[in-house]
């Protein structure tokens, strides 16, 4: 699919949910496109500073997982045009994503961290 043929996130809590769906239908550049040019991504022992890093990180996990499921979708923090996105998988994997709105108004992120629920 190109570039020009996918949704946008016209707002902070739509980038989960394409997320979800891009993810599921194994759409490696759409996840990428959901990231600023320079964005970082931590998961764990890995950390991928933007859109190389980041497009190889997500080639590694999609050959590994075919399904993601949809996360708990927690209210975005809103400051004009920067926002904290949350989210809890089913799994307990907490994220927390910083996120602005481009000149186009498209939102993406900027930070992505990922960070497992500590065992309790």
């Amino acid at each position: 699919m190109s570039t020009a043929d996918r949704e946008v996130a016209r707002d902070p809590q739509d980038l989960a949910r394409l997320f979800i769906a891009r993810a599921n239908d194994g759409d490696l550049e759409g996840l990428v496109a959901l990231y600023e040019h320079d964005a970082v991504l931590a998961a764990g022992e890995v950390v991928a500073t933007g859109h190389a890093e980041i497009r190889k990180f997500y080639a590694k996990l999609l050959e590994r997982r075919k399904s993601f499921p949809a996360p708990e979708q927690l209210p975005a923090l809103r400051n004009d045009a920067t926002a904290m996105t949350f989210a809890r998988l089913p799994n307990g994997t907490i994220s927390a994503e910083v996120a602005r709105r481009q000149e186009s108004g498209e939102w993406l992120w900027a930070i992505d961290q990922l960070k497992i629920k500590p065992q309790s």
